[in-house]
């Protein structure tokens, strides 16, 4: 990309000395990646799963492995296999199996309820799943037990953890039962299949750059459930755009809190790529937990963090509480969520180095844009257009007429990282696109190439970095629970963000926070769960009949 529209070109002028205007944009497979780190740093670790370490030549034999199960299994280039597991060695190998072969993966929260993963099986058209076993049960309706390959956490843990496990204590047990369950009964183990299985030997036809290599489950900008494809060319220009936007990483020597989730796009582009590109150790972990991270940090001193504004406020604070220095982390980068320049100052203290904001979504791969990661980042603002992206700020009632700089509009993109469609859905498809710029729903402003956020044109609630649609969350509680009318909203929060909040008119006033939310569990992911439950005795509607959601927020916030 040569030719860049005023903001893109504002934004250059702002950008550190070394990071260019363009990236290279490789038309080639993601696994190319771990190959080439693998033949250069053999020895580095790649993984740190609770001290238990695996280096590059390791994963790539078992990433080897893992794709002679899959073409066994009768899986080839373009066929989509479903990912259901936390982070962990075996999320990782089976990602790269895949790779190897150029098959699809598609992400998804293993703790999703099983009505929406079997949804987005439906959608993607999965027929093999790698599951934790814990919750293999949920795709047993829609999948064939026998093409679900179970994951067992405890497999790749330290012989130590693994044993302490096994004992007949309460503790242990309770441990376990957390962290495994019993798969279904026509399942097979994955681990097993892999740990008997021989690296791949025979030339099998891998990806090209245009081949869909990842689908993420997305709300997308109306709150309806959409697949969206990325090609392995979207992944390899979004990893090229954050190494060399952050291009002081030492190749074969950083080491980064893998604590966002792989399914999540941010955790996918860093952890599952970026990572990766540059030789870089994973501290990995299932769950986020601040106990947890710090003492893998005191065992494997952490130099990169890319997390949620709240994952920061949690390890800056037990750090100064606990007496833990965390300086080494030169490179911090919240994304997913606003930062607050509290926690951002707070961050800043704690470590001596700075934190940026970085902004983007599934259907860009994700990052769009970020701050410069020096003294002149801006707090609580979205950052300056990467390399090889151009945007526009346009009229919300007119999208082909620009807005002057500092007026309002909504944010288009255009670049190497930008998807090409949702999948299966022409109709949308239309609605997302304009003249090749995709169309973001949110709303910004642009102060000299630096881009903030000032709303949404669609209802959205932010949640620890997840998107939650109010309308969704109505239609289950009018579903499951008596009411006569019900309003959802999002109020904020200084650890999440955003909360949900549910305004109802009950039809009994023997309601509580605690029966809906047990109601609503088994079709909503915990984070779009209520929080708190605002009883009404009427709920204002526009004239066309619908819940007039920001009339009621601001109520709620002027009461508090």
């Amino acid at each position: 990309m040569n030719e860049y529209g005023p903001i893109a070109t504002q934004a250059h002028r702002h950008y550190e000395p070394g990071v260019p205007f363009d990236i290279p944009t490789p038309d080639a497979s993601i696994f190319d990646l771990l190959e080439h780190t693998a033949h250069a740093y053999p020895d580095v670790i790649a993984l740190d799963y609770f001290g238990q370490t695996m280096t590059y030549h390791q994963v790539y034999t078992h990433s080897l492995k893992a794709a002679e199960v899959l073409s066994a299994c009768g899986v080839s280039r373009g066929d989509v296999i479903s990912l259901a597991l936390p982070n962990c060695p075996q999320h990782f190998i089976a990602f790269y199996g895949a790779m190897r072969i150029g098959a699809v993966v598609a992400e998804l929260n293993p703790l999703a309820p099983k009505a929406q993963l079997e949804s987005q099986v439906r959608r993607h058209k999965g027929a093999y799943a790698i599951m934790w076993d814990k919750v293999a049960y949920k795709l047993a309706d829609v999948i064939d037990e026998h093409n679900i390959l179970t994951v067992n956490l405890i497999h790749n843990m330290p012989l130590k953890m693994r044993f302490s496990l096994k004992l007949p204590v309460d503790k242990a047990k309770k441990s376990r039962h957390k962290l495994t369950g019993l798969p279904p009964r026509g399942s097979r183990s994955w681990d097993r299949l892999v740990k008997d299985a021989h690296p791949i030997s025979r030339l099998a036809e891998g990806a090209q750059g245009s081949d869909n290599a990842v689908i993420l489950h997305s709300s997308g900008t109306n709150g309806i459930p959409k697949s969206v494809p990325l090609t392995h060319a979207n992944v390899r220009a979004n990893v090229n755009q954050n190494l060399f936007w952050v291009y002081e990483l030492d190749r074969g020597a950083e080491t980064f809190y893998s604590l966002l989730p792989y399914f999540h796009a941010f955790g996918m582009t860093f952890f599952l790529c970026c990572s990766v590109a540059i030789g870089a150790t994973q501290i990995v972990l299932p769950t986020f937990d601040v106990d947890l991270a710090l003492e893998a940090h005191m065992r494997r001193k952490v130099t990169f963090f890319v997390g949620v504004s709240p994952m920061f406020d949690r390890i800056a604070k037990a750090a100064v509480e606990k007496n833990i220095d965390i300086t080494s982390i030169k490179y911090s980068i919240s994304g997913g969520m606003a930062l607050s320049k509290e926690i951002s100052s707070l961050w800043e203290e704690v470590t001596g180095h700075y934190i940026i904001e970085g902004y983007g979504m599934s259907e860009t791969a994700p990052t769009v844009c970020g701050s410069p990661l020096s003294a002149h980042r801006r707090h609580e603002c979205l950052g300056l257009p990467f390399p090889s992206t151009d945007v526009r700020i346009v009229n919300v009632d007119n999208p082909y007429e620009d807005v002057e700089d500092g007026q309002t509009g909504e944010l288009l993109i255009k670049g190497p990282q930008v998807f090409h469609g949702y999948l299966d859905d022409e109709e949308e498809n239309k609605n997302a696109f304009i003249d090749g710029w995709f169309r973001t729903g949110d709303i910004c402003r642009n102060d000299d190439g630096f881009l903030y956020l000032v709303d949404r044109s669609k209802d959205v609630i932010i949640c620890s970095g997840f998107n939650v649609f109010p309308s969704q969350v109505e239609e289950a509680i009018k579903e499951h629970v008596k009411v006569k009318d019900c309003v959802v909203v999002g109020l904020p929060d200084v650890e999440k963000g955003e909360i949900v909040v549910a305004v109802v008119v009950p039809e009994s006033k023997k309601i509580h926070l605690e029966h809906v939310r047990s109601q609503l569990e088994c079709v909503l992911p915990h984070y779009a769960l209520p929080r708190e439950l605002v009883i009404v005795d009427g709920i204002p509607h526009s004239l066309i009949g619908k819940p007039e959601r920001k009339k009621v927020r601001d109520s709620l916030l002027a009461e508090r």
